[in-house]
């Protein structure tokens, strides 16, 4: 892979931006990450990061309820946002002619949003409806929320992005709007323009729509400081759902921990498609898991590594649950060949590359390191480290991750038929 290169500057208020040209297609990605996430939130205010990701598009002083929409559409571009627990993020790509489009749209809201009690209500209201769809009414629709709840005991990463409907409900339109004004300001901002363009007309337009808006007050940020995770943390869950599940998860290292990488390549050495560990053995050979799946999520602070199995129709979860520790232990106990090691580096370095194939790609993976690494430089080592992990490094790290007794299992099984194990 060739290296990124890129370009920097930050503004007096403290907005940070970075410029990636390439002028292979008359795009451009406009990507703005605001640090703020789930874990920025009180504990009795849960949701709110989240639900600033539908008032970001109730309209601002320039621009009407909904407009941003209609107006990057009629500009033949995509658009949409996301939340995390560290971060929350809004990104358009346009044809390149409407960069300066994207920018009034997103400097416009940055400073006037329209934080009005009609907006809040309405957008808490959706927020509430797409918690009963995506997940109360959902199969295994809340399983991240019950494991976050048990694999944390006080660091705000014990609840979920979409919060809790009973702490929206509580929270008054002040509220909403000091959140809005602590975190939705330029010095906790950086901005992403990744395309056909110049670093030249990219400052020229990033000064022009920014230049003027004010910087906030420096932000107390959580430390990643909990209680440690020691004890095996066993629950039974009975909801509506047809198949039994085994969820289980694991605390793990944060981002810029070295062992993230390695862990990266352990998912796929487990459950990295079907040639993958687990799914030949659950899925494809003994035929007792519908399906199997495994993913490392490092965050900015301490993370956790899920795996997860849906049972075959009458199978036992503790029978599953056998054959998942008997391959943690193996790699444990360093049992993996080079050849195995490899496949799973390939399949990581495929995923890898796909991500730098689009401009918004690679002006994702710039946002991500500079905010989580300090550094936008690490965007062309990340490749290096995956592919640098060695077999002494998978059983260095399963045994600092998955010796211990500290874990997270909850068996999830039908209200109307108790499978029992």
């Amino acid at each position: 892979m060739q290296p990124i290169t890129f370009a920097e500057f930050t503004l007096p208020n403290g907005l940070h931006c970075i410029v990636h040209e390439n002028h292979t297609v008359p795009i451009v990605a406009i990507d703005l990450w605001y640090h703020v996430g789930s874990k920025n939130e009180r504990p009795d205010r849960t949701g709110l990061a989240h639900l600033f990701e539908h008032m970001m598009f109730q309209g601002s002083r320039h621009v009407g309820k909904t407009e941003h929409f209609a107006y990057i559409q009629r500009a033949g571009g995509t658009l949409n946002a996301s939340t995390n627990e560290d971060r929350t993020n809004y990104f358009e790509t346009l044809p390149s002619n409407q960069l300066e489009l994207a920018l009034w749209l997103e400097s416009d809201r940055m400073m006037s949003l329209d934080i009005s009690a009609e907006n809040f209500e309405n957008q808490r209201q959706v927020v509430k409806e797409e918690r009963q769809m995506r997940y109360d009414n959902a199969p295994y629709g809340t399983v991240y929320e019950h494991l976050h709840q048990r694999a944390y005991f006080q660091h705000p990463y014990r609840w979920t992005t979409i919060g809790s409907m009973a702490h929206l409900d509580a929270a008054t339109l002040e509220e909403a709007q000091e959140f809005f004004k602590t975190y939705y300001v330029p010095n906790n901002a950086t901005l992403v323009l990744s395309g056909d363009l110049t670093v030249e007309e990219a400052e020229k337009a990033v000064m022009r729509y920014f230049g003027d808006i004010p910087s906030g007050k420096e932000i107390t940020r959580p430390t990643d400081f909990d209680l440690p995770l020691t004890t095996e943390v066993r629950d039974t869950i009975y909801d509506h759902v047809e198949l039994a599940g085994l969820f289980m998860a694991y605390r793990i290292c944060d981002v810029k921990n070295p062992d993230a990488d390695v862990l990266g390549i352990i998912d796929h050495i487990l459950a990295g498609g079907r040639s993958s560990r687990l799914y030949q053995n659950l899925v494809h050979s003994k035929q007792i898991a519908q399906s199997v799946s495994a993913l490392a999520a490092p965050r900015e602070h301490p993370g956790l590594f899920f795996i997860n199995a849906i049972a075959a129709q009458g199978v036992s979860l503790s029978e599953i649950e056998h054959e998942i520790d008997t391959e943690l232990q193996r790699l444990i106990a360093g049992q993996l060949s080079e050849e195995e090691l490899q496949k799973a580096k390939n399949s990581y370095e495929t995923r890898l590359l796909k991500s730098f194939s689009t401009a918004m790609g690679i002006a994702d993976n710039l946002a991500y390191f500079h905010t989580f690494f300090g550094n936008a430089a690490e965007i062309n080592r990340e490749l290096e480290r995956a592919t640098s992990v060695s077999l002494s490094d998978v059983q260095r790290v399963a045994q600092q991750y998955f010796a211990n007794a500290g874990r997270v299992v909850l068996y999830w099984l039908p209200k109307t038929k108790v499978i029992t194990s």
